[in-house]
């Protein structure tokens, strides 16, 4: 994959979507994530920064761009660095 692109189990893994990174790719399967407003069909898919990525989990729904790819799944903190959130009127 080319640098520039992070595949996005990895990515919803590093930002903490999800817990370990094969539920992350079940997200993705089973249908809960859209990338630019299309779902995404598959974990493999490469996100770049400033993409915008809803995940429609059982807990919350979240709209965020993303801010940076990340290079490790580290704590919240830095996790959150990895994303803007998107409010209602789309910023």
């Amino acid at each position: 994959m080319r640098d520039d692109r992070q595949r996005l189990d990895k990515w919803l893994w590093f930002a903490r979507f999800a817990k370990t990174r094969s539920l992350a790719a079940r997200l993705v399967t089973d249908g809960f994530v859209r990338v630019n407003g299309k779902r995404a069909e598959a974990a493999s898919k490469g996100l770049a920064v400033g993409d915008v990525v809803t995940v429609a989990a059982a807990h919350v729904t979240a709209a965020v761009r993303v801010v940076d790819l990340g290079q490790r799944r580290g704590p919240a903190e830095e996790a959150r660095r990895l994303y803007a959130e998107i409010g209602p009127d789309g910023t």
